[in-house]
């Protein structure tokens, strides 16, 4: 039998949590909603010096739902927007499919405040549909992009900012995107996944969400539910390849987040 990621949430919210009086109740309560800002220095090979200190800020797993409220979603907007970075990145997942349709609109009222110099720029997750969702994004100013490259001029430098699709994972599909970028190249894939496709292909730098950063990451054994990811949070490296993994604002499948809190992240480059 396939064990998977929904499961192991599930079983240790009902059973491994519970074990521990109160983890579970508090991951409810307060957990899940302890917001961190997350500030990272960030090596990217090949970076133009005009390009160090580029100040992006990633957002992502909304998971707008009963269970993640106006307030959460307004309260990591905010966040992010005092930080005033250059750029601002969208990770997928601004709803949960359970009932997705309900929560479209709400969500991408909730991100509309989000503006940077540069732009803002969004892929899709797996709870996301390919039509509502960038849509209502597309309306509120955002550049959804799905298996797709833009190029925005930064310092008088290019910036070729690729965005995949959940479903897109085949090395050669992902190169037909990234051929033609003549400038530094930003991968944007809701799953950390594709870590190996991008080291593959030389892809520099890339942001990831997905993971939740386990979600429920329990004493000794860690984030179980997450183990199959290359990187769960935070900065991980392969070949000359960087990938910053965030945890996120929302949860999903189960409401409850344990040593494991929501955050968004400002992530400042630097030649590398």
């Amino acid at each position: 039998m396939v064990v998977t990621r929904r499961t192991l949430l599930q079983a240790l919210a009902a059973t491994g949590i519970g074990a521990i009086a109160g983890t579970g109740a508090y991951g409810f309560l307060y957990g899940r909603h302890e917001l961190e800002l997350t500030t990272a220095t960030v090596p990217v090979a090949g970076l133009p010096p005009a390009l160090a200190g580029l100040r992006i800020g990633l957002l992502t797993d909304v998971h707008r739902s009963r269970w993640v409220s106006h307030d959460d979603v307004i309260q990591a907007v905010a966040t992010l927007m005092n930080q005033r970075p250059d750029l601002i990145v969208l990770g997928g997942d601004y709803v949960t499919l359970s009932d997705r349709e309900r929560y479209v609109r709400a969500s991408a009222e909730a991100l509309e405040p989000l503006t940077a110099p540069n732009g803002v720029f969004a892929v899709l997750g797996n709870h996301d549909d390919d039509r509502d969702m960038p849509a209502a994004l597309a309306a509120r100013g955002v550049q959804v992009l799905k298996d797709a490259r833009t190029r925005v001029r930064i310092r008088g430098e290019d910036l070729d900012i690729v965005g995949i699709r959940y479903w897109t994972r085949r090395g050669a599909d992902i190169a037909s995107i990234v051929r033609g970028a003549s400038g530094t190249v930003m991968l944007l894939a809701h799953d950390p996944r594709r870590l190996a496709e991008a080291a593959a292909l030389k892809i520099p730098l890339v942001l990831s969400g997905h993971t939740h950063g386990g979600q429920i990451v329990l004493p000794i054994v860690g984030a179980v539910a997450a183990q199959k990811f290359p990187i769960v949070s935070g900065i991980g490296r392969r070949d000359r390849t960087t990938m910053f993994v965030s945890r996120g604002v929302g949860t999903v499948y189960v409401p409850v987040r344990v040593n494991c809190p929501p955050e968004v992240a400002v992530l400042t480059l630097q030649v590398g």
